[in-house]
């Protein structure tokens, strides 16, 4: 029922960044604009954009060696693409727990373990975009004078800033001294009803053991590196779909909108970020960089749909391979939590 109700909010706040997208916008002109493009640009971009994916098989064999050495990488890249196609196609962003399920069932690693190397993950992503943001921010061709909604562009990164930089302290608090917080844990779980304080503590656990990698220098540090070689490789694609679609406003502007973007698609939304993705787009190049929103949209819209086939099509190919229905996927949230609590709780 929790997962129904976040599909369903997932839906309606997809269908409503559309309608804001393109409230004032001529359809006809967007239409111009997307049969313009340049398809050889565009399928460079996705080319890049899908090649990200092996990136990332790549770093997680880091994230992974505190409890496996050794993972093939045919398996890593196979369950990274699975989350991702899970996330396209079915509800309430169950592709990490697809990813971390499809991996246990291809090597003998646990799925806490699996679930913690990708929190890790998380992490560090939100250090390499941060970081690049920054970059961006910095560049001489950044339009400072611009305007989100009515409020200057710094107030706006000045708050996005201090959320982040408090969400990395108190990881790094987290990193400095875990015993203290478990045992800070285990002591208030017990104000706790039943089984909620008992279950608070296991995911803490969970967590903190998947950060166990960035506690090790000899692994933070090409972890870092590999994070922030995957978002500038991001920012690749994203500047050549500019190209595609006649936007020249230059990389920098491709680390920023990567950046509004990922933000925007943390927010709860359809399968395949429908709405969040477009909206942040357009916030990102038309608001900031000031970018016709014709061109704007064409390129959301273009890039996305053109970025959303390949991935999901090969994960679902994947997934297939390792006798996965479609189905199986759909409750990989639900077979992941249980897993969690039998690991755990044993």
């Amino acid at each position: 029922m929790k997962r129904h109700w976040k599909a369903v909010l997932g839906i309606a706040i997809s269908a409503l960044l559309i309608w804001w997208a393109l409230r004032d916008v001529d359809l006809a002109d967007v239409w111009h604009e997307v049969r313009g493009a340049n398809l050889w640009l565009l399928a460079a971009a996705v080319a890049v954009a899908t090649a990200g994916f092996f990136l990332r098989a790549l770093r997680w064999e880091v994230l992974l060696r505190p409890i496996r050495r050794g993972t093939h990488l045919g398996h890593r890249f196979a369950a990274v693409n699975i989350g991702f196609a899970a996330n396209n196609v079915l509800p309430a962003r169950v592709g990490e727990f697809a990813r971390a399920w499809a991996f246990s069932r291809m090597e003998p690693v646990s799925i806490s373990g699996a679930v913690g190397s990708l929190v890790a993950e998380r992490f560090l992503d939100a250090v390499a975009i941060l970081a690049l943001l920054v970059v961006a921010v910095l560049h001489p061709s950044f339009p400072a004078e611009a305007t989100v909604v009515g409020r200057p562009i710094g107030e706006t990164l000045t708050a996005l800033l201090i959320v982040v930089a408090v969400a990395v302290a108190g990881l790094v608090l987290l990193l400095s001294f875990p015993a203290t917080f478990l045992r800070l844990a285990r002591g208030l779980s017990g104000f706790l009803p039943g089984q909620v304080g008992r279950t608070a503590v296991e995911v803490l656990e969970s967590f903190l053991g998947g950060l166990d990698a960035l506690r090790r220098p000899g692994l933070v540090l090409p972890a870092v590196a590999w994070s922030l070689v995957i978002w500038s490789w991001s920012a690749l694609s994203f500047w050549l779909g500019f190209l595609a679609f006649g936007i020249d406003r230059g990389f920098a502007a491709a680390l920023f909108v990567q950046a509004i973007v990922a933000v925007g698609v943390s927010v709860p939304a359809a399968p395949g970020y429908f709405g969040t993705w477009h909206a942040a787009a357009l916030v990102g190049l038309h608001e900031v960089y000031g970018v016709g929103e014709a061109s704007t949209l064409a390129f959301a819209f273009g890039y996305h749909l053109g970025g959303f086939f390949p991935v999901t099509l090969l994960g679902l190919w994947y997934a297939g391979r390792l006798g996965m229905s479609f189905s199986e996927l759909g409750k990989a949230g639900a077979t992941v939590e249980e897993a969690l609590d039998r690991e755990l709780g044993s």
